[in-house]
C-alpha cells in the first residue's frame, strides 16, 4: 500500500515541471507547426522554452515555475525537517548541517531566478530574462553540489544506509552532466548557434526533471518513521543509526570509568586510605596507599593460627 507522507513534494514539483515542459514543446511542434517568434534570433529555426513560454502559454509557464520551485523548496525544507526530528539518519556534525542550510539557501536563489525569468520574458524584457536565467541555473547548480558533498559526508557516517550513496551518486552525475551541458548552452549561444543552444536548453531542462524526481528516493523512508517508537531517540544509546550509537557507547564507557575512578577517590578520602577487609569471622583493618605512609595497599595474609596481617605487620582479634 503506497503511504501519503513527505515524498510527494518533490513528485508534485517533478511532474509539474515536467507537464510544463512537454506542454511547451507540443504547443509549438503540433499545435503551432513550429512558427518563428519574434524574440528568435534571424538564422534561429528551433525556439527555446523562452520564446515559446513568452507566447500564448506565458501564464502556463508562470505557473509552472512557481509550483515546481516552491514544491522543490519544500522538499529541501523537508529534507532538513526529518533529519532533525530523527526521522531520516540525523546531521551529526556542525559541517553537515551547514551544508544543508547552503542547499536550502540556494534552492530558494534558484527558485527566485524560475520565477522571475518567467515572469520577465524574453520578448519584453531579454536583459532581465537573461540575468534572471544565470540565477535560476547557478543557484540550483549550487544547491546540488551543497546537497551532494552532505550526502557524501552522511554516506561515509551511515555506511549501513545504502540509500544514501545512492542518492549521492545520483545527484553527483546530475551535477557533472548539468554542469557539462550548461557550458555547451553558453557557448554555442554566445556564438550565435541559437538551434544549437536551444537544444542543450531542452535537453538541460528535461534532466532537470529526473533531479527533481531523485528526492522521492531521499524522503520515502520517513513513511517508516511515522511510529514515535521508530523515531531516533534523543538518548544517544538508544539510537536506530548505529553511527549514533556506537559513539555514545565509548561516551558512556568513557564516563562511567570516570565515575568509578571519582568513586574511588572519594572513598580513600573517607577511609583515609585504610584497607578493609571481612569474612566469617573477623575484620581487618590495615593501611593504604592513601593513610599518608606512602605504603602501599597489600591484601592481608592469613597465617596458620587464624590471624589476619596487614602490610606484613599488626596483629588483629578475631571477634
Amino acid at each position: 500500500m503506497l503511504r501519503i507522507s513527505y515524498w510527494v513534494f518533490p513528485i508534485i514539483s517533478g511532474v509539474v515541471w515536467l507537464t510544463t515542459l512537454l506542454a511547451l514543446l507540443l504547443y509549438w511542434i503540433v499545435d503551432e507547426k513550429r512558427p518563428r517568434y519574434s524574440s528568435m534570433g534571424p538564422t534561429q529555426n528551433i525556439a527555446f522554452i523562452s520564446d515559446v513560454g513568452a507566447s500564448d502559454l506565458k501564464p502556463l509557464f508562470i505557473a509552472g515555475c512557481v509550483i515546481t520551485g516552491v514544491f522543490l523548496d519544500i522538499s529541501f525544507l523537508s529534507d532538513r525537517w526529518l533529519r532533525h526530528r530523527g526521522r531520516l539518519v540525523p546531521n551529526a556534525t556542525r559541517g553537515e548541517k551547514v551544508l544543508s542550510g547552503l542547499t536550502i539557501f540556494f534552492a530558494v536563489v534558484g527558485t527566485v531566478g524560475m520565477i522571475f525569468l518567467s515572469i520577465f520574458d524574453t520578448a519584453h524584457y531579454p536583459k532581465h530574462h537573461d540575468v534572471f536565467l544565470l540565477l535560476f541555473i547557478v543557484g540550483f547548480v549550487l544547491s546540488a553540489v551543497c546537497i551532494c558533498w552532505e550526502y557524501q559526508r552522511l554516506g561515509n557516517r551511515y555506511r549501513d544506509h545504502r540509500i544514501l550513496r545512492t542518492s549521492f551518486w545520483m545527484k553527483l552525475i546530475f551535477v557533472v552532466v548539468e554542469i557539462l551541458l550548461a557550458i555547451g548552452f553558453i557557448t554555442f549561444t554566445f556564438i550565435t548557434k541559437f538551434d544549437t543552444a536551444a537544444v542543450f536548453e531542452w535537453i538541460i531542462a528535461f534532466i532537470f526533471s529526473a533531479y527533481l524526481f531523485s528526492f522521492y528516493v531521499d524522503l520515502y523512508p520517513a513513511v517508516n518513521t511515522k511510529d514515535p517508537r521508530n523515531l531516533h531517540s534523543k538518548e544517544p544509546h538508544q539510537s536506530r543509526f548505529p553511527a549514533v550509537a556506537d559513539a555514545a557507547q565509548e561516551q558512556e564507557m568513557e564516563e562511567g570509568h570516570a565515575t568509578a575512578s571519582s568513586l574511588q577517590s572519594d572513598t580513600d578520602q573517607l577511609t583515609g586510605g585504610r584497607y578493609y577487609s571481612a569474612d566469617a569471622t573477623g575484620v581487618t583493618v590495615g593501611s593504604g596507599a592513601g593513610s599518608g605512609n606512602g605504603a602501599p595497599v597489600v591484601p592481608p595474609a592469613v597465617g596458620q593460627n587464624g590471624h589476619h596481617h596487614a602490610n606484613g605487620g599488626g596483629h588483629s582479634n578475631n571477634f
